[in-house]
């Protein structure tokens, strides 16, 4: 009557239901166990494109070029330049004598320079360097008419509809004539604006006394000029022993509000990919990685067809989608790159009297290694799904799925007043603290401020009054407040999912139970191990002789052994890892049965107190 009713439920039989969970856990494990291989070719395929030269070569460049100082003056270096004196200097200095390196440090010559530069004597210049600017026309931007009598020129800042393409100076060499862009080349983003390629470009020598004397004509001749608003530097560097490329570009923008703000850009990048045998594991790596990517897409496709909508009811199907469409793109640069590096690589490599445009390589190999960090984190991340199984996981999970909506609600009355201050800050210390330059500074500003990192001089000085007030304000209501309601909110879930564990209102995860039975029974088949009924029957034996021993008659040991059986039972149907559902009815058969069981510990308890009342007379008797 109660499987009929069960079924008539729409539930699942017992025996049904304790089969299907083991062919559950067990695909489980070998998912895990499939999906550590995919993590381990991830992280060497990963780990194995970056080298811990790459730094120490960015490290090296970045000491000669940009903080070596002018000769005589040993606090100007490209870092600290802010005029255009400053800069010519650097160009005629620093930069001059770190691009041509023709003679050992005892003045011989240097082996085999094959007309090349070889700085630091290790790394090669491959072709010559650029240098390039972009300008904007007069009167792109208007004058009041207030000050029209004092200034009739306007140079407003760089935009590509601003720009100036029109011949100027000497108009007869090529810096002197605008260069159009190529398509291919990606666009630059400063700090003032976003720069396009091409623009007014002159190339440096070989020789490194033509190279001044071109830097002292164009500087006599002024190619910079008030409309000037980017000059980039360009060049590249290969370093066999490594077998290491470095791009480097050495930017230095000149804002409409005059002086001059300077940047830098390093790539230290792999392009010859596959020369050493570890390459070629790395390349073995790389094809494992597309054949689990082909797998792992079919499975998805397979739940998706099986499930349909109900599929996309789980954050972790969402997750593993995400996953997928990472590993897709990652491949697609690498074919990219690949495919680019294979065109272009060889045709740069063989004119060495012109500037050859590795940027473009570097620029997209980068976000090449940028996307595939990404895939490696959440592949990391991936993992909890797996050990959602443990209790500890699965109260973690609990407890943030169950105070989402508090935390939704809270962070929206947390970001209301956050931005408000952000805003506050921006307005009124933007103008004199780099901290709140910017909306967007304000805000990492502010939750710089929360983790104590702070420049309160500087508010105090932009604003004797509104400064400590805004500070005092913001760290009792966002730090002392709200972030302690956050927490309370945390907590008070987090009890309470505790709680309904303890008390058994979740099923119990055999996981951890799972692989433990497989590793008894592994003892057990082994002969290294007795087999756990074998233990409990012989238990039982010992417990019911020595309660013979003790007194007691055979119909109490039979009564008892009953009810303990009877008890396990129930224990056993009702609180059972087996159930699924957390509150099912109960039917009428299942009812009567807790009911009996209710009557028999009713009547036991009833003959204990018999026998403790009995006990105590016979002490009031012994004592009288």
């Amino acid at each position: 009557m109660a499987e009929a009713s069960r079924w008539h439920r729409g539930g699942t039989p017992k025996p049904k239901l304790h089969y299907r969970k083991e062919v559950e856990i067990r695909t489980t494990l070998q998912e895990l166990a499939l999906y550590f291989i995919f993590l381990i070719n991830l992280c060497i395929l990963t780990f194995g494109m970056v080298n811990p030269h790459m730094y120490y070569l960015n490290k090296v460049m970045s000491s000669l070029f940009l903080d070596t100082s002018v000769p005589g003056d040993e606090r100007t270096n490209f870092k600290s330049i802010r005029s255009i004196t400053d800069f010519w200097k650097f160009m005629e200095g620093p930069l001059l004598e770190g691009l041509y390196w023709d003679s050992w440090y005892t003045n011989k010559t240097l082996y085999d320079l094959k007309n090349s530069s070889r700085i630091y004597y290790e790394n090669i210049l491959l072709g010559v360097p650029r240098v390039r600017q972009l300008k904007v026309r007069n009167n792109t931007c208007k004058v009041y008419s207030s000050f029209q009598s004092l200034m009739n020129e306007c140079y407003d800042k760089y935009t590509s509809k601003s720009e100036d393409m029109d011949e100027f100076g000497l108009k007869q060499e090529t810096e002197w004539k605008y260069a159009a862009p190529t398509s291919s080349s990606p666009w630059h983003w400063g700090f003032v604006g976003v720069y396009q390629n091409g623009g007014f470009i002159f190339t440096l020598s070989k020789s490194k006394s033509e190279t001044k004397n071109k830097f002292v004509d164009l500087k006599l001749n002024s190619w910079i000029t008030r409309g000037t608003r980017v000059i980039f530097i360009d060049f590249s560097l290969y370093n066999a022993n490594v077998n290491l490329f470095c791009i480097i570009r050495l930017a230095a923008e000149f804002p409409a509000t005059g002086g001059i703000i300077t940047s830098w850009q390093f790539y230290s990048v792999k392009l010859l990919r596959y020369v050493s045998y570890y390459d070629y594991i790395i390349a073995s790596c790389e094809i494992t990685f597309c054949i689990f990517l082909i797998v792992f897409t079919t499975q998805e496709a397979q739940k998706i067809r099986e499930f349909k909508s109900a599929y996309f009811k789980s954050v972790w199907n969402w997750l593993e989608l995400l996953l997928l469409v990472l590993c897709f793109v990652t491949v697609t640069f690498n074919i990219y790159c690949n495919v680019q590096i294979f065109l272009l690589l060889g045709d740069l490599l063989k004119n060495t009297e012109k500037y050859s445009d590795f940027y473009f390589l570097a620029y997209w190999h980068t976000y090449y290694n940028n996307v595939i960090a990404i895939t490696i984190f959440f592949a990391w991340i991936k993992i909890f799904k797996f050990i959602s199984f443990n209790k500890t996981m699965s109260q973690l999970s609990s407890t943030l799925s169950r105070c989402l909506k508090d935390i939704v609600g809270f962070a929206i009355m947390f970001f209301i007043i956050f931005f408000a201050y952000a805003q506050l800050g921006f307005l009124v210390f933007g103008s004199q603290v780099d901290d709140f330059s910017t909306f967007q500074n304000a805000i990492f500003a502010q939750f710089r401020i929360v983790l104590g990192d702070f420049n309160f001089a500087g508010i105090q000085q932009a604003n004797r009054i509104l400064g400590p007030i805004y500070f005092i304000t913001f760290i009792f209501f966002v730090f002392f407040v709200l972030l302690n309601m956050f927490l309370a909110i945390i907590n008070d879930t987090y009890s309470e999912v505790k709680a309904d564990y303890s008390i058994g209102r979740r099923p119990d995860f055999e996981l951890g139970k799972m692989i433990k039975k497989s590793y008894n029974n592994a003892l057990e088949k082994l002969r290294l191990k007795k087999p756990e009924q074998d233990e409990d029957i012989s238990m039982k034996g010992d417990l019911a002789e020595q309660a013979r021993r003790e007194g007691f008659d055979e119909n109490e040991i039979q009564s008892a052994e009953q009810m303990k059986k009877w008890k396990e039972r129930l224990e056993k149907k009702y609180y059972s890892t087996e159930i699924q559902d957390d509150y099912q009815p109960v039917t009428q058969q299942e009812f009567r049965e807790l009911f009996l069981y209710a009557v028999e510990l009713e009547k036991e308890l009833h003959y204990v107190s018999l026998k403790l009342n009995r006990v105590m007379r016979k002490l009031s008797a012994l004592q009288s």
